[in-house]
């Protein structure tokens, strides 16, 4: 399950640009995630493009880490994280909160610091209470 924004490229670029902490508007070049499906831009987070397919013929872009998820410390999710993930894949509707709770908490970051329980209590709880 995913959620996809269409943007433009200047949008995407900008975006990026923020999180690498880079002035946005002087874009960046798309050719070498476009043609090879993975592009590092350079050594921080964000700094790695990848392109993870296409929807109705138009790539799906994306930003992230050049190293893996076992190459760092992880640390536990705050609860307003786990509330927007898990509303994120109750209100795709492919699965009822109780699979999502279980899923939810054994996630890596969210094992031994989320229970099942109270993952589904914040899928219950006012958004303004987090």
């Amino acid at each position: 399950m995913a959620r996809a924004h269409l943007l433009s490229t200047e949008q995407f670029c900008d975006i990026a640009a923020q999180e690498m902490y880079r002035e946005p508007g002087a874009g960046l070049d798309l050719g070498e995630v476009l043609t090879h499906g993975r592009a590092v831009l350079g050594p921080g987070r964000y700094e790695t493009l990848v392109c993870a397919g296409q929807v109705d013929g138009l790539p799906v872009l994306t930003f992230t880490a050049p190293w893996g998820m076992n190459d760092v410390r992880s640390n536990p999710p705050s609860a307003a994280y786990v509330r927007f993930l898990a509303g994120g894949l109750l209100a795709a509707g492919a699965w009822d909160a109780e699979a999502i709770a279980s899923y939810v908490a054994a996630c890596p970051g969210a094992v031994g610091h989320w229970s099942e329980e109270a993952v589904t209590d914040l899928l219950q709880a006012d958004p303004r209470d987090l």
